[in-house]
């Protein structure tokens, strides 16, 4: 199988190639060695070149994720995309027979692997994260992808296709959300994933220079205004003009 022209088939002739792939021999090995490794390093890949080295922003204004967070994030979203997929495989596989399939384990994975093509393709618009959300289209089209191959490869009638795939979808999309919690860990928030708490999370390049933002110290602020809010709420609640002074000062405080 020549990588370049399986993906131009399934993307331009997909009832076509799905006829093809549902004859060819293949294994969990060879799926994931000879496409899906590759494809997935796509969205990885550009996801950590056009937030930590690119950057995103507008009006003169550009962020950063930190090198070591960015590349932390790269290899985690790698490994769930792979894992996703087999997933995906796992829940096709064990929907068929409401819908009139045939259970089939290489053939949903073989479903999975090449139904995800134009949405690994689309991570390509990560590159420039103002771009970014084109790779949705592209996530759409795999959705056609996938409700096409379903009943070539899980056997079921044609006229179940559609809501075969929405349920598909649906558990896709809560999948996505799990991933995107976990890939979220490894994202930098109060202080670099890697370094300290007066580490600065997110650099910033501005017309005047490059700003690096701590984000550890603006989340030590906002608990701070936090606590004043609390302490002026208690203090009008009281009554009391000196609690409401001490309260009002303490705003101040924290404000500065």
């Amino acid at each position: 199988m020549n990588l370049i022209e399986r993906v131009k088939g399934i993307l331009l002739q997909p009832r076509q190639t799905w006829a093809t792939i549902e004859h060819e021999p293949a294994d969990m090995a060879g799926l994931y060695t000879r496409y899906l490794m590759l494809l997935a390093a796509i969205p990885a890949v550009c996801g950590f070149i056009g937030l930590s080295l690119i950057g995103m922003g507008g009006f003169g204004v550009t962020i950063r994720i930190p090198l070591l967070a960015g590349l932390a994030n790269m290899v985690v979203s790698y490994v769930l995309s792979l894992a996703g997929v087999f997933v995906l495989a796992l829940i096709v596989d064990a929907l068929a027979p409401t819908f009139g399939g045939q259970k089939s384990q290489i053939q949903a994975l073989k479903l999975a692997v090449y139904g995800s093509t134009a949405a690994l393709l689309g991570g390509v618009f990560s590159l420039l994260p103002a771009l970014s959300v084109l790779g949705l289209l592209a996530a759409l089209y795999s959705i056609y992808l996938i409700y096409t191959g379903l009943p070539v490869l899980m056997k079921n009638p044609a006229e179940k296709s559609v809501v075969y795939t929405v349920v598909v979808l649906i558990a896709a999309i809560v999948m996505a959300v799990v991933m995107g919690s976990v890939s979220a860990l490894f994202m930098p928030r109060s202080g670099s994933l890697f370094g300290g708490a007066d580490t600065p999370a997110i650099s910033l390049e501005t017309p005047g220079g490059k700003v690096s933002v701590n984000t550890a110290g603006l989340e030590a602020a906002g608990k701070k205004m936090e606590e004043a809010a609390r302490q002026m709420e208690q203090a009008q609640k009281s009554q009391d003009p000196t609690a409401i002074a001490a309260a009002t000062g303490n705003a101040a405080a924290a404000a500065a």
